[in-house]
């Protein structure tokens, strides 16, 4: 859902992020949030207030039980859009310069381990009929390839109809990257366009996983449903599946094999190589797990 901007310098800003920073419009609905409550909460509103009123309000953020995580966000929103004003020349001070960004602990991805994936694979094949047949695509292109959820759903059939070893898929800011596709994904691809080409009401759609629905292709919400399904078949705690947790798999079993870490930064679209460290974390922990678990000098007596 789309938010207005509460003044027209707000709105300028996001205009300036829409169009010099490429921002999605998820990101732009986020700091219209942002910046609208700082505006709402400041005496007299973002371009009169001081740094005692910005210090306040972003104290009282903390107290009305925001995490640190969205907090960090709108303090992230307040500063760039004082820079902003500051570039424009509507302030000559920025009363955000003080804010600290609030403490946060490490947040690691969720994942599942090989045999949890093959589980849920298993759950899928166990279904009759096309719904079957387009789950097993749906997990075996998500991880085999750690796509997002936005990018796996948005695939045109014409990219998978010769069947590639490869996709190249547009990401976030529309940079394209290649992501791979394994056996597996391409005899499940095969096995989905059968049944989907079969359905009059399918064929002629561009989407490869087609829908009724508003967007032409099956929604997120749809397939974490039937992900949330296949989990519980598999005996899997639906809370630890979701979509976005297969390709946090994805990675997280690479950096397991060994694969170099700047080659998983380049297979998830990642602009800056900190945010896939963290899946080496996961890899560690899990490693460690294992050899707490089966190495025989690690059990007590």
């Amino acid at each position: 859902m789309t938010v207005s901007p509460a003044t027209p310098q707000i709105e300028a800003f996001l205009e300036m992020m829409a169009v010099e920073r490429d921002a999605s419009p998820h990101t732009l609905s986020a700091y219209a949030r942002d910046l609208n409550d700082a505006e709402g909460a400041t005496s007299g509103g973002l371009m009169a207030a001081d740094e005692t009123a910005i210090e306040g309000w972003f104290a009282d953020l903390s107290r009305r039980g925001l995490s640190p995580a969205t907090q960090a966000r709108r303090r992230s929103a307040v500063r760039q859009f004082y820079r902003f004003a500051l570039a424009e020349g509507w302030r000559a001070d920025d009363p955000s310069r003080r804010l600290d960004a609030p403490r946060q602990g490490r947040s690691l991805p969720r994942t599942l381990s090989r045999d949890e994936i093959e589980r849920l694979i298993a759950a899928a094949s166990a279904r009759e009929g096309a719904a079957g047949v387009r789950l097993i695509c749906l997990m075996e292109l998500a991880y085999a390839s750690g796509l997002r959820v936005s990018e796996l759903l948005g695939l045109k059939v014409q990219a998978v109809r010769r069947d590639p070893t490869h996709l190249i898929v547009r990401g976030k800011g529309g940079k394209e990257r290649l992501a791979p596709l394994n056996d597996a994904a391409r005899t499940a691809v095969k096995a989905w366009l059968v049944q989907r080409d079969a359905d009059k009401a399918r064929a002629d759609s561009p989407w490869l996983f087609p829908s009724g629905g508003r967007s032409g292709h099956l929604t997120p919400r749809r397939f974490a449903q039937l992900l949330d399904q296949a989990a519980m078949d598999a005996g899997i705690d639906p809370a630890r599946v979701s979509p976005h947790v297969l390709r946090h798999a994805f990675a997280t079993h690479l950096l397991e094999g060994g694969a170099d870490l700047r080659i998983v930064q380049t297979l998830l679209g990642h602009a800056d190589i900190a945010t896939t460290q963290i899946y080496t974390h996961v890899a560690t922990d899990r490693l460690t797990q294992v050899m707490t678990s089966k190495h025989p000098l690690a059990k007590g007596d």
